[in-house]
């Protein structure tokens, strides 16, 4: 099956109440964990680079890989930047093959934000790309994961700015800022529903969750329930990763390389395909 666009993916998922799964990939290991805990519940999935990848001195040959691969998968993959730091980020994605591509101008001005982001759209929506942009802003970022965020209110989105940046721009999906933090969440998170329906049903396009690490199960189900469409998700998954492999090497003194690399991949393997059947992706009809 090609690559398709996260609009593709995402274009069930308001009228049937579900969430895809967008999950961080920086190596081999976690795509494939991440691609084949999609082909095995035959759902799409939303595979995202983050920038340092795309500037690494082995980029091309990665992303070479990394878009045959999704070409090669049965279920419909969407390639995304995620957290695209700049207009020049994002042409570099879509160079690379991306298929959506993420601007995040959350810490800038509004006018700034939406007139950068208007340039990325007009661009991408050329080259028939799904733009995602942030209103509102998530705390944290994926440079600080480990040690610990708390989510800051006043930067939470209101239904206002969402309509309107969605209005000033003609992006394909927002990002809101509802009680979540990019990374470990210090504290228990303390989630606005009331805020993210009141969102949800102003806007007509796909709602994007950042930042899900402490979320519980039943917490992740009720934001699906309130209007979350895209899921963002990565600490969990290599905390998983790691911890795998922890275990493993303090069971046994005598490993190859390939143990230890499996034992990661199957780790985060089975947390993404855990979280595949929380956010109750369903296959595409069609």
């Amino acid at each position: 099956m090609p690559l398709v666009t996260m609009s593709e993916v995402l274009k069930e998922s308001i009228d049937k109440k579900y969430a895809v799964g967008a999950f961080d990939t920086m190596d081999r290991v976690f795509t494939e964990s991440i691609l084949n805990a999609a082909e095995k519940k035959g759902v799409p999935v939303i595979l995202m680079i983050v920038p340092p990848v795309l500037d690494a001195p082995d980029a091309d040959l990665f992303m070479s890989y990394v878009v045959d691969r999704c070409r090669r998968s049965p279920v419909p993959v969407a390639l995304h930047l995620d957290h695209g730091p700049s207009f020049e980020s994002v042409v570099k994605a879509i160079h690379y093959g991306c298929t959506s591509v993420m601007f995040d101008g959350s810490s800038l001005p509004y006018e700034e934000n939406v007139a950068i982001t208007r340039k990325v759209v007009e661009i991408a929506h050329t080259c028939g790309i799904t733009v995602e942009a942030e209103i509102g802003h998530v705390a944290g970022h994926e440079g600080n994961m480990l040690d610990g965020n708390v989510a800051d209110e006043s930067a939470y989105t209101t239904v206002e700015e969402a309509l309107n940046f969605y209005k000033d721009t003609n992006v394909d999906c927002l990002a809101v800022a509802v009680g979540t933090v990019h990374g470990v969440y210090k504290g228990t998170p303390k989630l606005d529903f009331e805020r993210l329906q009141e969102i949800r049903d102003a806007l007509p396009i796909p709602i994007v969750l950042h930042g899900g690490s402490g979320l519980t199960a039943e917490d992740y189900k009720n934001l699906v329930a309130h209007g979350v469409n895209k899921i963002n998700f990565f600490t969990a998954m290599t905390l998983a990763a790691s911890e795998a492999v922890r275990k493993l090497m303090e069971k046994n003194k005598k490993l190859m390389m390939t143990d230890i690399i499996m034992a990661g991949q199957n780790a985060a393997e089975e947390i993404v395909s855990e979280h595949i059947d929380i956010f109750g992706t369903l296959p595409l009809s069609c």
